[in-house]
């Protein structure tokens, strides 16, 4: 299964013209995106408001990450304070995998912003998020706080940002889009052996776990014959002929 560091901002400092901060803003955002990233198959480990980005830094680079996903929002350069618009999506250069992630991203933000000719992916080399991770890198500056009109459009549409980006992970990661719904309580139903619990749903997928007869699991989504399961604390992929609801 994909693994992501979430890393929303810890900026508690940076004010919404609106009310609140990026901090709170930004972590409401993955809040909202975590269901999403359960119901697709998406693991993620992700930072805490007492954090700050070096120590998210580390957190990510302690880990093995498929991606490192910061979540920002801009603010206009002194002089032009609330007059500027638009999402940028950063990637280190010559990351060929933090680029196609990132561009994935913005095109599909491009889907839901207001301002679509406004948004787009750029390479940098200033961000410590983008350039001192070990995974590849994405860092969102989902609109500018300090633009009435941004900070609006972020703090009303938190959900579709959410379901919009990872919808652009799914892609990035070649898995199924899936909406969230109810875990519902199974068992494991084999007459032979074991079922394997793999990475993706193809029966030729890697196996991450094996789940007994009888064993008991949570079944998260399903897709085409395969569920997205929880045993233990492992989420992976499963055949669905071989598991009883109940």
């Amino acid at each position: 299964m994909p693994v992501i560091y979430l890393s929303p901002s810890t900026q508690e400092n940076n004010l919404y013209v609106t009310g609140g901060t990026e901090e709170e803003w930004m972590n409401r955002l993955a809040d909202a995106m975590e269901p999403y990233l359960t119901a697709s198959g998406i693991r993620y480990s992700r930072n805490t408001p007492d954090m700050t980005a070096a120590s998210s830094i580390r957190a990510s680079n302690a880990g093995n990450y498929d991606l490192h996903l910061a979540l920002h929002s801009n603010a206009a350069p002194e002089g032009r304070y609330g007059q500027v618009r638009g999402i940028l999506v950063f990637y280190f250069p010559g990351s060929a995998q933090g680029q196609r992630a990132a561009t994935l991203i913005a095109d599909g933000l491009k889907n839901i912003y207001p301002l679509p000719n406004n948004v787009r992916a750029e390479p940098t080399t200033s961000v410590g998020e983008v350039r001192l991770v070990r995974a590849p890198s994405v860092f969102i500056e989902l609109g500018y706080h300090d633009n009435r009109d941004d900070a609006v459009w972020i703090t009303n549409n938190l959900d579709s940002a959410a379901r919009n980006i990872v919808l652009s992970l799914t892609e990035f990661f070649g898995l199924p889009f899936l909406e969230p719904m109810l875990p519902r309580p199974a068992v494991v139903d084999v007459s032979w052996g074991y079922l394997n619990i793999r990475d993706r749903p193809d029966p030729a997928a890697p196996v991450l776990a094996r789940a007994y007869d009888g064993a008991r699991l949570t079944v998260l989504n399903q897709w085409q014959g395969w569920y997205v399961v929880r045993f233990d604390n492992l989420v992976g992929w499963a055949s669905s002929d071989f598991i009883t609801l109940i």
